[in-house]
């Protein structure tokens, strides 16, 4: 008789192994790699062949394309994120810190989705009903065609979807589903993997789109194995402070479309409504004062403009202080060395900081120029015009590099009734309510200053 092998499993990331280990040599969790027993084996296996279809490979140029039929959620910006609405059948899988908004806003679309005669299935597993009436009284968002489920098994929301039809299911949250054929304690990797494919099955069958909430980690990825990303068809970030008002929805997984756009939505007493008039969220036009300059950044295709603030002081210590908030900290630290270097600015004897206004993160380098501009402006004590940009990439050799999308920068900026602009190189197209200036070098920014 056969000796039947034992299977091990992570319970951090769903790495498997034949034996077992104190260290996952996967993503290097300790204690974390547990015995799987014969159900959950074979719940794993059948999971495996299910997901398995039998059919002969075809050549490309004979398959049909298929046109997606998308829905509007009436969020323009949600809209925006999933590629231009809601697609039958898709499982959409929304994480972020507590408190960031990812029920407020799954349970506002539910309501713009209810008005539409579509039905909503709302299942929550953290909150009771009277919680959720409250949210539902502060959103507006009461009607009849949401329907409310508190409940935590999967089997018992399956026979909620047996006996009545519905166009959206939204789960909240995948952690606390368990289904009662395993025995490992909700939010493990079999249960999340096994509650995950069941949830997919369904909505693809019944051509219905289902919103999963996940909760996330400490270092902000999404709990649970890496496996529940690639399952679902979209990927969505909440990011942002629960004590600000403003919220990016960042797409970092979409088969249904681009996962270059981001969503802004603002926090009202109505919960998160679409950002209407972002553009002058970040900046301000009133009296000019020193360290303050103003770029353009590129969030996705939408230029946002944003001001950058410098404090300059100097310091009392060996070590002067060096903090960016919004920006890299290694990238400023930079950015001071070669001011050092080709300008010979004795920065080394200041206390250094940047500060993103309205709480915004910059990801790319094509804004560099303003940080040198506020920085010299905080320095030298001279306020820069309020009707000029900077943008510009900085090489270690002092040089300003061209950056992407200009133009479409260059048109925000004009939008916004800016007169001047220090920029790389001339635009493809010219603006004649924007006058450019062209900075090849650091040295030439500190002449036109």
């Amino acid at each position: 008789m056969a000796k039947s092998r034992s299977l091990y499993e992570c319970q951090a990331c769903g790495y498997q192994t034949s034996k077992w280990m104190g260290k996952c040599p996967n993503c290097g969790a300790w204690e974390q790699i547990v015995e799987l027993n014969k159900t959950q084996i074979e719940i794993l296996k059948q999971t495996s062949s299910n997901s398995r279809q039998s059919e002969s490979a075809l050549p490309l140029t004979n398959i049909k394309e298929e046109t997606i039929q998308r829905y509007s959620s009436n969020s323009k910006e949600l809209d925006l994120v999933l590629g231009g609405g809601i697609v039958p059948g898709s499982l959409v899988l929304i994480g972020g810190s507590p408190g960031v908004g990812k029920s407020t806003l799954l349970l506002k679309i539910a309501g713009n989705l209810a008005k539409k005669d579509k039905k909503v299935l709302y299942v929550s597993g953290e909150e009771s009903k009277s919680q959720i009436k409250l949210r539902a009284n502060r959103l507006e968002v009461n009607h009849e065609n949401i329907y409310l489920l508190t409940e935590i098994e999967l089997e018992t929301i399956f026979i909620e979807l047996q006996n009545r039809s519905y166009d959206i299911l939204i789960v909240d949250s995948i952690q606390t589903i368990y289904t009662s054929k395993l025995t490992a304690a909700p939010g493990s990797v079999s249960q999340v993997r096994e509650i995950t494919f069941e949830l997919m099955r369904w909505g693809k069958e019944n051509n219905t789109a289902v919103f999963i909430i996940g909760h996330i980690t400490k270092e902000g990825s999404i709990a649970g194995p890496r496996i529940l990303e690639h399952m679902v068809d979209t990927v969505l970030y909440f990011e942002g402070d629960a004590s600000k008002e403003l919220r990016l929805l960042r797409s970092i997984k979409n088969r249904f479309g681009s996962t270059s756009e981001v969503g802004i939505f603002e926090m009202s007493q109505k919960g998160l409504v679409s950002a209407d008039d972002i553009s002058k969220k970040f900046f301000s036009k009133e009296e000019s004062q020193p360290g303050s300059a103003i770029t353009v950044a590129m969030e996705g295709t939408r230029p946002i403009i944003l001001e950058v603030q410098a404090l300059v002081s100097e310091s009392n210590f060996p070590n002067p202080k060096r903090s960016a908030t919004g920006f890299e900290l290694n990238r400023l630290n930079m950015l001071l060395a070669l001011l050092e270097k080709k300008l010979e600015l004795p920065l080394n004897n200041y206390d250094v900081f940047i500060n993103i206004a309205g709480g915004i993160k910059i990801n790319e380098t094509a804004c560099d120029i303003a940080i040198i501009a506020a920085i010299i402006s905080s320095f030298r004590n001279r306020p820069l015009s309020k009707d000029t940009i900077f943008l510009g990439e900085i090489t270690l050799i002092g040089n300003v590099r061209e950056i992407f999308n200009l133009d479409l920068r260059l048109k925000e900026a004009a939008m916004q009734k800016f007169t001047k602009a220090i920029v790389p190189s001339k635009p493809l197209q010219q603006i004649k309510s924007l006058k450019c200036y062209e900075v090849k070098e650091v040295s030439k920014l500190i002449d036109w200053m």
